[in-house]
């Protein structure tokens, strides 16, 4: 049932950052990319699942925790990081270019002028 339930929000932030990366408005295609990118990161988190036993506990009473792969979890890490950059870069752009144009809509970007 959990499966279900995170392959449902999955799909639906993948709808939803694709629905925001056909739209003509700049900035609501700078959040469907990043939406895009974090769903992903969300997908890689899940399917790292749980791994083993915690080695910190594993030889003391019994035995330990179930953990998920660490590795995941830091390659996740530096894509948020990486990410949350490359979306602030994106905004910066694309209010320069709202000054320079007036105006972020893009078919009168594109436009002959």
């Amino acid at each position: 049932m959990t499966q279900f339930v995170l392959a449902t929000v999955l799909g639906l932030l993948f709808a939803l950052g694709t629905f925001l990366v056909l739209r003509r408005d700049v900035v609501r295609v700078v959040w469907g990319v990043t939406i895009v990118s974090q769903s992903a990161n969300v997908y890689l988190v899940t399917m790292g699942g749980l791994e083993g036993l915690a080695p910190v506990g594993h030889g003391h009473g019994g035995g330990g925790t179930a953990v998920s792969d660490p590795l995941v979890q830091a390659l996740v890490l530096t894509a948020i990081v990486i990410g949350f950059g490359t979306s602030a870069l994106a905004l910066v752009l694309t209010y320069r270019v709202y000054q320079e144009h007036g105006t972020i809509d893009v078919y009168e970007l594109g436009g002959d002028q």
